[in-house]
């Protein structure tokens, strides 16, 4: 039995003065009245337990207006297929008007209102190794995906992000990308953009020939000759070019919310202009102090190459080392190996070496200087230094 119940009954039942009952139940009289008044406006509902929420909140910072313009807000990003997190939400509010509930308020908004599921525990934060460049244009991530159009044909889209900043470069969509292509594409960013210092994208046969036996690809090529110093992930580790991957994966999720699908690759094309636009002038960055990526890169001075281009014929074969302490490189031809001898004063040094049949210019890699050049001996397997 309650102890209304029991109050109640002791009052009315039990014709108990409402003093007597306080005293020996322990309570104040004005709370047997309560019950009593309560009993005889209500009849057995009074018995029944009630809610002890307090009916207004002093500390309570939204309002019903706010509460809905919240929930609005990440309705309208999320059937989009944009970021709806509680960051991303405070700063549209704060283009709205002066003040917005901070991120955690709106977070606690979003969670009443059951549009918040728990997640399971994540690595902390200050576990992560991560990198960042220092300028904008010091270093650009590119890479190439996947994209199903409405037909079901699959093309592919060469998406390029400034490392520092965030900026979404470039994006272009073609039903199969070749090397040209991406030397044609960055051409078009860099007349916009200017040249960045250095670039770094994955092992694909489009951004490098290294692990593939045939010479230089065309943007290696077009890299050294305008003295982009370009370097690539190590193999099967996409963390490397994080940046792009998680760029790709935005894309993505706000392509999947389009409706109807593009069925062409000129519709898809236009499709990734406006998201190129969205994102880098009105999405806020967390990345970037939730600044936009337009914001960021134009806050600072841009990097530009420290290297001299290297104009390479294509006549060459062209292949980069680093000379070994003992002042030596490696050649190989027609499945042999040779040993070239350059000098323990040039070791550590990087270098090209410009390759036409038996015909090897060796130069370095930041300026182009010759550092020698040889006829090789077939018959030898370890080729003097030259003077």
């Amino acid at each position: 039995m309650s102890m209304a119940r029991v109050v109640i009954t002791a009052v009315v039942v039990e014709g108990r003065s409402k003093s007597e009952v306080a005293r020996d139940y322990g309570m104040s009289r004005l709370w047997v009245r309560r019950l009593v008044q309560r009993y005889l406006a209500e009849g057995e509902a009074a018995f029944e337990p009630r809610s002890r929420r307090p009916r207004s909140n002093p500390r309570r910072v939204v309002t019903e207006q706010v509460e809905e313009a919240i929930v609005g807000l990440r309705k309208q990003l999320s059937d989009q297929g944009l970021d709806a997190g509680a960051d991303t939400i405070r700063s549209h509010l704060l283009r709205r008007g002066p003040a917005a509930p901070s991120a955690a308020t709106i977070w606690r908004t979003l969670s009443r209102r059951g549009f918040i599921s728990p997640q399971p525990h994540k690595r902390p934060r200050s576990s992560w190794r991560r990198f960042e460049a220092e300028s904008p244009n010091e270093c650009w991530q590119a890479d190439v995906t996947h994209w199903p159009l409405a037909g079901g044909a699959e093309v592919e889209i060469l998406n390029v992000i400034d490392d520092h900043s965030r900026l979404f470069v470039n994006s272009t969509a073609r039903p199969v990308f070749k090397a040209g292509d991406v030397v044609a594409d960055l051409a078009d960013a860099m007349a916009r953009l200017g040249r960045p210092e250095r670039m770094l994208t994955d092992n694909g046969a489009i951004f490098t020939g290294k692990y593939r036996g045939r010479g230089w690809v065309a943007l290696e090529r077009e890299c050294v000759a305008l003295g982009i110093a370009l370097g690539h992930s190590k193999p099967y580790h996409p963390q490397t070019c994080g940046k792009i991957e998680r760029l790709h994966q935005t894309l993505k999720q706000w392509l999947a919310a389009l409706d109807p699908q593009p069925a062409t690759v000129a519709e898809l094309q236009s499709q990734l202009d406006i998201f190129r636009s969205y994102y880098n002038t009105i999405r806020p960055h967390r990345a970037i102090g939730r600044l936009t990526p337009a914001a960021a890169w134009n806050a600072r001075t841009r990097a530009v190459p420290a290297r001299q281009g290297i104009r390479i014929d294509e006549q060459f074969r062209v292949r980069k080392d680093r000379v070994d302490r003992d002042g030596k490189l490696t050649l190989r031809h027609n499945s042999k190996l040779h040993h070239i001898g350059i000098g323990r004063a040039w070791a550590g040094t990087s270098i090209l070496m410009l390759i036409r049949e038996l015909n090897i210019r060796i130069i370095t890699e930041d300026n182009g200087d010759l550092i020698t050049e040889l006829v090789l001996n077939p018959t030898r397997d370890y080729q003097p230094q030259t003077h």
